[in-house]
């Protein structure tokens, strides 16, 4: 049974990813920041090194930890942020570069946020990193994973767009003011959000471990929709109005920096490996997904 290593179990993409992983067969161990209680947990610090033997025999390791992006960024919030994912991913892969069996794969998280804001552009894998806070996280993320890449162990970077659970992240946030009729649209509602349920991010998971793929690939549905149209089906699908535009000076009065780059920011992202790879999305309409997670008639399946 192969073994898999895994971080951020706790998080809601771990809590998703755990059921997936032993339907397929393996073997979980999660690295923990609590005393482990039994063998299927293994203690660590991420802002120490980690003793090579504690990954050595792992088939894999997906590594989702990270201070969590949502709340004010003060700049305390902002280090954290950048500590947990870099450092975190440093003594991971230096521990995984140098132990006695190297794992056959290292899977570390990243995020859309790596092209910054960049309007109507279509963004692939191969296109530059932008500006911006969120943009320098996930340069300095994906670089961390240096030394298993070094080390000839097969490393993938997803990059995550917007996820849509009902277990966390975006979508638990957004219902309470749209089913009060109090939604609308940020600013112009011309920005792209680049989405992904996360039954397809689990799936494209799975798909970097039993694929050939390497380096950065973009997890989000190959139909991107503008912020205005999001709200216009959000809206739709929970039988509400939605006519309360959110300006952007009240955006980013409300929310700060994270609203600067996470609500008005643009990215207009392809899932061009996963699709080049022949990844089957079980959601790519927004209206379909949004059915499916929120028990409107919409039954799952492809779309």
């Amino acid at each position: 049974m192969p073994r898999i290593l895994v971080s951020g179990a706790s998080g809601p993409i771990g809590k998703a990813l755990l059921p997936a992983l032993a339907a397929e067969g393996h073997e979980i161990v999660r690295l923990v920041r609590k005393p482990s209680k039994n063998s299927d947990e293994i203690q660590w610090d991420v802002s120490q090194t980690l003793p090579p033997a504690t990954v050595s025999g792992f088939h894999a390791i997906i590594h989702l930890a990270g201070e969590t992006i949502a709340g004010r960024w003060t700049n305390s919030k902002k280090q954290r942020i950048l500590d947990t994912r870099v450092q975190g991913t440093r003594n991971l892969a230096q521990a995984a570069a140098q132990a006695e069996i190297k794992p056959k794969a290292f899977i570390s998280a990243s995020a859309i946020g790596y092209y910054g804001n960049r309007g109507d552009e279509v963004l692939k894998e191969d296109s530059g990193s932008g500006n911006g806070f969120l943009a320098e996280v996930c340069r300095q993320w994906e670089g961390a994973t240096r030394a298993a890449a070094d080390a000839g162990i097969r490393t993938v970077h997803p990059r995550f767009g917007l996820v849509l659970s009902k277990q966390g992240g975006a979508l638990p946030k957004m219902l309470l003011p749209f089913r009060l009729g109090l939604g609308g649209r940020i600013s112009t509602g011309r920005q792209w959000w680049s989405w992904v349920a996360i039954e397809d991010l689990v799936g494209a998971i799975l798909h970097a471990l039993n694929q050939d793929l390497h380096g950065a690939i973009n997890v989000a549905s190959p139909n991107p929709v503008t912020n205005a149209k999001f709200t216009q089906i959000l809206s739709t699908v929970l039988s509400r109005p939605a006519i309360f535009p959110m300006p952007a000076f009240a955006a980013r009065l409300a929310f700060g920096q994270m609203g600067e780059e996470l609500l008005l920011a643009s990215q207009r992202v392809s899932p061009a490996k996963l699709q080049a790879s022949n990844y089957q999305f079980r959601f790519t309409e927004l209206k379909r997904c949004l059915e499916s997670l929120l028990n409107k008639t919409g039954k799952g399946g492809p779309s």
